[in-house]
């Protein structure tokens, strides 16, 4: 299953702020990451911080697309809850 994310580096703390209605991207969960968007490191907390805040293990969670980018796309098994 894909998941949308738009992810704002920078934070003072890691936080889900929730689901927000884009009109190019349907639905996207907005979510806060305490890292700098430096060598990649904003992208390993914020897989890191997505499959502990899912129940899953890190290597269930995969960046498919937007590495560079503030919205991006996961790679996350079907099924798996997303409340």
């Amino acid at each position: 299953m894909k998941l949308r994310v738009r992810a704002t580096p920078n934070a003072r703390q890691s936080e889900i702020i929730g689901w927000e209605d884009d009109p190019q991207a349907r639905m996207i969960l907005r979510v806060r990451i305490a890292a700098a968007p430096v060598d990649g490191e904003a992208n390993k907390a914020l897989r890191d911080f997505l499959a502990k805040s899912l129940g899953l293990s890190k290597s269930k969670v995969v960046l498919e697309k937007g590495s560079s980018s503030r919205f991006k796309i996961f790679e996350i098994p079907d099924g798996t809850a997303l409340t």
